[in-house]
C-alpha cells in the first residue's frame, strides 16, 4: 500500500491521457536499480548488515509462527493473529530482500521486466493485509479488557477466521488495482529506477504515460485501508484507556497494559513510519529520503515485530522456554 500527498494538478493537460503507444518507443525487457549506493567500498558492508537483518526476520518470524502452532496455550484468538502478521513480516520483507543481497554483488542491479510487477504485487499486498491486521488485533485488546466476560462468544474462531481472510481479500485487491494500472504505464525513455525495488512513485517518475488515474487511485486506496486501520487502533484504544482508569486494582491496570504494550509499540513504529514515508508535506519529498525510510518500512520493521513480542510477552516467553528446554532435554 502507497498512500501519497503529492499535490495532483486538474488541468485538462493533466488529466488528458497520453498516447498509449508512442512512436519510437523502445520496448525494454529489465529494469535497473540505482539501488541504495553507489559507492564500491561500501557495498559489502551493506550486503553483511542486510543479509544478518533478513536472516533474523525470517528465522524470528517463521519461528514466531511455528511456537503459536506448536504450543496449546497459544491458540488463542491473539496468538492466531500474531501469527498472521509476522507472516505478512516474511512476505513483505521477501520480494524485496533476497533481490537487493544480490545487487550489493553486482556491478548492474537488474530486474526482468516481469519479475517486477510481481515484486510490487506481493510487497503491496502483504503490507495492506499487515496494515489491516493490526486493527484487527487492537479490536481483539478491546475485547479482551472492555469485555472479557462476553470475549470467547464475541472473539470466535470463526470471526477470526473471517476478519482475517477480509484483511486478505482488501489487500489483494488494493494491490491488484495499483499493479495493473502500473504497468499499464508506458516505459519509453529511460528504464532506469532511482529505487532499490520496483515501488510506486519511482515507477510514476518514470513513466512516459500519464499517471494521474494512478496517482488517484493510490491515493483513495491508500487512504481507505490506511484510514480505516489508524481508526480502529484509535477507537479501540480510547475505550481501553478508559476502561484502564476506571479499574480499582493496581494489578488489574498492570496486566491490561501487559497486554497492549507490544501492539502498541508495533503500531507506534509501524504507522509512525507510514506517516512520515506517505503524509509529510510534498516539498520535502526526495527520491533519496525514500530510500531511507523504505529500508526501515519494508526490511528493519519485519525483524524487530518478533522480537518486541518475544522479549515483552510473557506467555510467549513461557512458550519459547518451554518448546527450547523440551528439546535440549527431552524426556
Amino acid at each position: 500500500m502507497k498512500l501519497t500527498c503529492h499535490s495532483i494538478s486538474l488541468s485538462p493537460a493533466r488529466i488528458s491521457r497520453a498516447p498509449d503507444v508512442m512512436e519510437n518507443c523502445t520496448v525494454f525487457t529489465e529494469f535497473i536499480f540505482v539501488g541504495l549506493s553507489n559507492r564500491q567500498d561500501v557495498q559489502l558492508g551493506l550486503f553483511v548488515f542486510f543479509l544478518f537483518v533478513y536472516s533474523t526476520t525470517v528465522i524470528a518470524n517463521i519461528g514466531m509462527i511455528l511456537l503459536i502452532k506448536t504450543d496449546t496455550r497459544l491458540h488463542t484468538p491473539m496468538y492466531y493473529f500474531l501469527s498472521n502478521l509476522s507472516l505478512c513480516d516474511v512476505c513483505v520483507s521477501s520480494p524485496v530482500s533476497p533481490k537487493m543481497l544480490a545487487h550489493f554483488l553486482s556491478e548492474i542491479k537488474r530486474i526482468p521486466y516481469t519479475v517486477c510487477p510481481i515484486q510490487m504485487f506481493v510487497f503491496c499486498m502483504f503490507g495492506d493485509v499487515e496494515i489491516l491486521v493490526l486493527a484487527v488485533m487492537a479490536y481483539d485488546h478491546y475485547v479482551a479488557i472492555c469485555n472479557p466476560l462476553l470475549y470467547t462468544v464475541a472473539i470466535s474462531r470463526t470471526l477470526c477466521t473471517v476478519l482475517v481472510f477480509l484483511t486478505y481479500i482488501m489487500g489483494l485487491v488494493d494491490s491488484a488495482v495499483h499493479t495493473c494500472l502500473a504497468f499499464w504505464l508506458s516505459f519509453c525513455k529511460s528504464n532506469i529506477i532511482n529505487h532499490f525495488y520496483c515501488d510506486l512513485p519511482p515507477m510514476f517518475a518514470l513513466a512516459t504515460s500519464d499517471t494521474f488515474i494512478n496517482e488517484m487511485m493510490l491515493f483513495i486506496l491508500g487512504t481507505i485501508i490506511f484510514g480505516v486501520s489508524v481508526f480502529t487502533v484509535l477507537l479501540s484504544y480510547s475505550y481501553i484507556i478508559v476502561t484502564v482508569l476506571r479499574m480499582k486494582s493496581a494489578e488489574g491496570r498492570r496486566k491490561a497494559f501487559s497486554t497492549c504494550a507490544s501492539h502498541l509499540c508495533t503500531v507506534a513504529i509501524f504507522h509512525g513510519t507510514l506517516l512520515y514515508m506517505y503524509l509529510r508535506p510534498s516539498s520535502s519529498y526526495s527520491m533519496d529520503t525514500d530510500k531511507i525510510t523504505s529500508v526501515i518500512y519494508m526490511v528493519i520493521i519485519p525483524m524487530i515485530n518478533p522480537l518486541i513480542y518475544s522479549l515483552r510477552n510473557k506467555d510467549v516467553k513461557g512458550a519459547l522456554k518451554k518448546t527450547i528446554s523440551t528439546k535440549l532435554c527431552p524426556q
